[in-house]
């Protein structure tokens, strides 16, 4: 239904907001008052001079009555309707056709209920992204769980030691002294416990987000430039010290170990920007469409180092996100660049049908995929994936696999409209489809065939 549905409904809260009447615009206008009031009741379209001489009486400008202030609000209801029943555990029947067509004239009759429906289903969709970064937190983050157990450790031995002095009340006085000293150590064992605990989940500044590991700092700090470290760039490149004694100043890499990643990862991406000039690299990869094999094979360089260096291009100008995943022959998540509608566990294993353990399985062959992230509201992406063995190899010494898998969203066009499309979660805990052949334990959120 076109925009201008709402007209009416915004030309009368306008008037309403001037204090006039409807004889003195129809007046103004020169109409009848009785076809203001079908206008307003939004049961007239009207466009051209009619609008404009109603925005000039108005003191408004006509687009602010053509399309006005409700778009985002519309687009939210039509969101809402369509994720609505698909996550849903309970069948309900779809939106009809009509129901869908007549969402404009929901908003703009009811704005009040039309505002709240959009904002309960924001929340409802924050509050499912929480729990799934807390459930993986909560999993398997290794201090979350070292300190519980610590906890736990310190309350057993303060009710057992609480048992016997209840149990036992002629105790020797030598014994009864030692008791109380143990239940003393043992609270103030458990209070620094807690208090430890407490600190570390505040210093994480919620439930997606936070760095508690040298790579998490690494990742925060990465993504506190979004990936790009134009110092980096060009033949005026910084070196690593300053710029890492600047990143700790500010906050980030705090730890040794936290600096010694970022250096690994500078002089990697400095060597990338080496062989790879960003202005150059930014044109050739817009002329062959973003795809990684066909600037691999036009410039002669490995896939993964293009993957890499495409990632590290500046949002600004490209057609839509690109994240990068990589992880080592063990499967776990070495690097992460999130991309949105694209989860990313931080602690644990990802998705078994991901194309990156694909190409982990069969090493130095690419792996091509459209695949679609199961979610409220699904989002497709092209993935490309290959896995190469690190460093040198030679007989008898064990060979190192690390796979790297690139995104590109929908906004480089292909995915939308291909045919086979894989899909697939973030991982088996909180991934709604149920029938997935790969599924490791049931979900805790809603399902999904």
């Amino acid at each position: 239904m076109a925009k201008n549905v709402l007209t009416g409904s915004r030309i009368r809260a306008r008037r309403a907001d001037l204090g006039l009447k409807q004889s003195e615009l129809a007046e103004r206008v020169g109409i009848s008052p009785s076809y203001l009031n079908l206008i307003e009741h939004n049961r007239r379209r009207i466009g051209g001079k009619l609008l404009v001489n109603l925005a000039r009486a108005l003191d408004t400008e006509p687009v602010t009555l053509s399309e006005g202030a409700e778009t985002a609000l519309v687009d939210a209801l039509r969101e809402a309707a369509v994720e609505g029943p698909r996550a849903s555990a309970v069948a309900q029947p779809a939106m009809t056709a009509d129901e869908m067509e007549r969402v404009e004239e929901f908003a703009g009759r009811f704005p009040g209920w039309a505002a709240l429906l959009a904002e309960l289903h924001a929340r409802v969709r924050d509050a499912e992204r929480s729990v799934e970064a807390l459930s993986d937190r909560l999993s398997h983050d290794p201090h979350l769980s070292a300190s519980l157990h610590e906890m736990l450790s310190s309350v057993t031995a303060i009710r057992s030691t609480a048992a016997i002095l209840a149990d036992t009340p002629d105790l020797d006085r030598d014994w009864l002294n030692r008791f109380h000293r143990n239940i003393n150590d043992d609270s103030a064992r458990l209070a620094e416990s807690a208090e430890g605990l407490v600190r570390y989940l505040d210093d994480g500044g919620g439930a997606d987000k936070g760095a508690g590991t040298p790579q998490e700092e690494v990742e925060a700090w990465l993504a506190a430039q979004g990936f790009h470290l134009a110092g980096l760039e060009g033949e005026q490149a910084e070196e690593a010290a300053p710029m890492l004694e600047t990143a700790r100043g500010r906050g980030h890499l705090r730890s040794d170990a936290a600096q010694s990643m970022a250096r690994a990862q500078m002089e990697r991406y400095r060597a990338d920007a080496e062989v790879m000039p960003l202005e150059a690299f930014a044109e050739a990869a817009e002329a062959a469409g973003y795809d990684p094999g066909r600037l691999a094979a036009d410039a002669g360089l490995p896939v993964e180092a293009v993957l890499r260096r495409l990632a590290s291009l500046p949002r600004e100008g490209l057609p839509g996100e690109i994240g990068l995943v990589t992880c080592d022959g063990s499967g776990t998540l070495t690097f992460r660049k999130p991309v949105s509608g694209f989860p990313m566990p931080r602690f644990g294993a990802a998705c078994a049908l991901w194309p990156l353990y694909a190409a982990l399985t069969r090493p130095t062959l690419p792996v091509r995929a459209v695949v679609e992230m199961a979610g409220r509201s699904p989002r497709r992406f092209t993935a490309f994936a290959i896995c190469r063995p690190v460093g040198d190899t030679a007989f008898g010494r064990p060979q190192v696999l690390a796979a790297n898998m690139l995104l590109l969203d929908e906004g480089y066009g292909g995915a939308r409209e291909a045919r086979e499309v894989l899909e697939l979660g973030t991982s088996c805990r909180i991934c709604p489809r149920e029938a997935c052949p790969a599924r490791r334990e049931p979900s805790i959120i809603g399902r999904q065939r």
